[in-house]
């Protein structure tokens, strides 16, 4: 090769120089990640494709761009994993019954039936009748009642005949269909359940009155519930002082405020069972009210028995009594038979004309099984 000659020489080196470049580039390629790979194969196929077709109207420059997005698009950060969905309330369609039911004030009346307590002609129906046939307007409260059912055939039940109904699922076992004699382990069972039942409905914000299905509604019993009580109890024994711990309670028939103070009573209440027990829910009621009216401040009213009344000491002036408790009273039976007897007075009690009123024409058939 002669000096100065670089015409052959030049094609070799460009050969040389190109190959080593290409080479480094696919190194360079190998080397990178699978995903970068695949990112930068994606943005490069589809602005390769872009670009044909755009071709004729926009020229390389768009498709230069396209590709460009298409990898910002790639690398760009995740989007936020969605909130989680919010758990349903733990209480279900009790909340929505209580709401349905309740008054402005956030007031429900509230009982509780089993199944056996809801046949034709048995408990509930007179309960209803009483409404129905009661003064005052006092039907239009069952508007607010809510009718606690303790087995599915009485939720059934219930929900042929009423708006308002709840079923209390328990787990302690309980069959809950038949009737469960007094003090029986079923009934205490039963009543304490009732009880913590009660508990929850103050600790969702609501105030309840709590009636026995064997209580007979005749007038709005409301106006003798004191605004100053954060309780107020029917009495099985009423010494004449509303607010006198010596007067007998009754938890057949109970009205209590949602407050701090008695939500903080029920939880001692429960306790109650176990420093007492083998009592029911009611003497534990008259075993700890002087203890925890004191601790609590709590202003505990009983009613006065010639307006809510009952068996054990019964109001015989029918132009004053509001609601009348078959209390003192075992077993189904005897209380079906003394509730017919006193619904069929009170028929012929509101048929009767104002003189006859008046005059106390009117009375309770004495004795009964239990009535007396």
């Amino acid at each position: 090769m002669k000096g100065g000659d670089v015409s052959s020489i030049s094609p070799l080196v460009s050969f040389v120089v190109g190959a080593a470049m290409a080479t480094v580039c696919v190194l360079f390629f190998m080397s990178a990640s699978p995903t970068r790979r695949l990112a930068d194969i994606s943005a490069f196929t589809s602005a390769s494709a872009n670009s044909s077709s755009n071709q004729d109207d926009n020229g390389v420059a768009d498709g230069e761009a396209t590709a460009a997005s298409r990898a910002a698009d790639v690398t760009a950060t995740p989007a936020p994993a969605p909130a989680p969905v919010e758990a349903p309330s733990p209480w279900g369609d009790l909340e929505e019954v209580l709401r349905r039911a309740a008054t402005k004030d956030r007031t429900v009346i509230m009982t509780q039936i089993n199944a056996a307590w809801t046949r034709p002609g048995s408990l509930l129906d007179l309960f209803f009748e009483s409404f129905r046939n009661g003064e005052g307007g006092v039907a239009r409260l069952l508007d607010h009642l809510v009718i606690v059912t303790m087995d599915p055939a009485a939720y059934q039940g219930c929900q042929a005949v009423h708006r308002h109904c709840y079923f209390l699922r328990t787990s302690n076992g309980v069959d809950y269909r038949s009737e469960k004699m007094f003090m029986s382990k079923d009934y205490l069972e039963m009543m304490w359940g009732r009880n913590r039942f009660q508990q929850t409905v103050l600790e969702l914000g609501y105030n309840f009155l709590f009636t026995d299905v064997d209580v007979m509604w005749f007038r709005d019993p409301f106006r003798h519930i004191s605004m100053a009580a954060d309780i107020a109890i029917s009495s099985d024994v009423y010494m004449g002082e509303p607010y006198s711990l010596r007067n007998f309670p009754n938890g057949g028939f109970l009205f209590v405020r949602s407050s701090a103070k008695t939500i903080d009573f029920y939880r001692a209440w429960q306790q109650g069972r176990w420093r007492f027990f083998g009592k029911h829910e009611q003497d534990v009621f008259n075993l700890i009210k002087h203890e925890m009216a004191g601790k609590l401040d709590l202003a505990i009213q009983f009613l006065d028995t010639t307006y809510i009344s009952g068996f054990c000491q019964l109001s015989k002036d029918l132009n004053k009594i509001c609601t009348l408790h078959a209390n003192c009273c075992v077993g189904l039976g005897a209380k079906l038979h003394d509730l017919r007897g006193v619904l069929d007075v009170w028929r012929n009690y509101t048929a009767g004309t104002p003189g006859e009123r008046r005059a106390g024409k009117f009375q309770w058939k004495l004795p009964g099984i239990c009535i007396h």
